[in-house]
């Protein structure tokens, strides 16, 4: 079963579209910093550090899309897979503070509201959500590692933030009513954290090694069991090493008659067959000890099924 034992399953790295929309982000950022100074408003302000850890996280991104497409080696022999749950566990780590922040400062504004230049906060506003329009297009289909997800994340949350920006310029404009800065600066952070802990949960589930989204343990163990060779299964892992690379060990014990007449062979490969094939969650990469039921029996106090 050589593609059971694979490892070169890795995304696409998607390294020339993080490249073009950091650049974004960086320029973004020297611009709407410009405009949060000239028009004196919060939700720009906001929306400008959001645009500098948008600018980070697709930084921090792009680096480990660098790295996952490094070759493993004897030192590391998953390569660098599992870089891109750390980098999305840091970015939404980032995004959950910047937007606890937000509603902090957004309470506090809307108590003490301060004059805003609406005129300009258009401008502003409309220059960045141009931008994030831009970054949104480059990342748009490509590949769905949890990286990518989150860079994306940021850049969407980035592009409603510029469009809050512009209806609180709207609201000021119309109205004379400044504390529309402060409720649209609330928004803006309201709109982060949601988001951002769905790809934090994610990402500590990699890392903790739990069981791949959509897989059922222990509908796995009872198809195995089915097999008319098999005994009983135990020992059974399932993990992901990143989004992409699920993985699955186990110890199998079958009949003492698959080792006597050679069947032990077929019997691996219809397993991984199996694993690989039969569920939602194709597992290509597995690792199947195969026990005769003789040891099993005398290992049975050790392993319980």
């Amino acid at each position: 079963m050589g593609h059971a034992h694979d490892h070169h399953h890795g995304p696409e790295t998607g390294r020339k579209r993080l490249s073009i929309a950091f650049g974004i982000a960086l320029a973004l950022f020297v611009v709407q910093l410009v405009g949060a100074i000239w028009t004196g408003s919060l939700a720009l302000l906001f929306d400008t550090v959001h645009v500098l850890t948008d600018a980070a996280g697709l930084g921090m991104a792009l680096w480990a899309a660098v790295l996952m497409g490094r070759p493993a080696t004897e030192h590391r022999t998953w390569g660098w897979k599992r870089v891109e749950v750390l980098a999305a566990a840091v970015q939404a780590t980032v995004l959950i503070v910047v937007g606890i922040i937000v509603i902090v400062e957004a309470v506090q504004r809307f108590a003490n509201p301060q004059p805003i230049a609406d005129r300009e906060l258009i401008v502003f506003g409309a220059l960045g959500l141009l931008g994030n329009i831009a970054a949104i297009v480059v990342l748009f289909g490509g590949e769905k590692s949890l990286n990518m997800k989150a860079a994306f994340l940021e850049v969407v949350n980035d592009a409603l933030g510029s469009v809050a920006v512009l209806v609180s310029a709207v609201v000021i404009g119309l109205t004379g009513w400044v504390q529309a800065d402060a409720v649209v600066a609330l928004l803006i952070g309201v709109l982060i954290i949601p988001r951002a802990l769905v790809i934090l949960r994610e990402s500590v589930s990699v890392l903790l090694e739990s069981v791949p989204p959509g897989l059922d343990i222990a509908e796995v163990k009872r198809h195995i069991e089915r097999h008319p060779h098999v005994v009983t299964v135990h020992d059974l892992h399932a993990s992901r090493i990143s989004t992409d690379l699920p993985v699955l060990t186990a110890h199998v014990v079958v009949r003492d008659d698959c080792f006597e007449d050679g069947h032990s062979a077929q019997l691996l490969c219809e397993i991984q067959n199996c694993i690989s094939e039969h569920f939602e969650v194709s597992i290509a990469h597995s690792t199947i000890q195969l026990d005769p039921q003789s040891h099993y029996r005398h290992e049975e106090n050790e392993f319980p099924v």
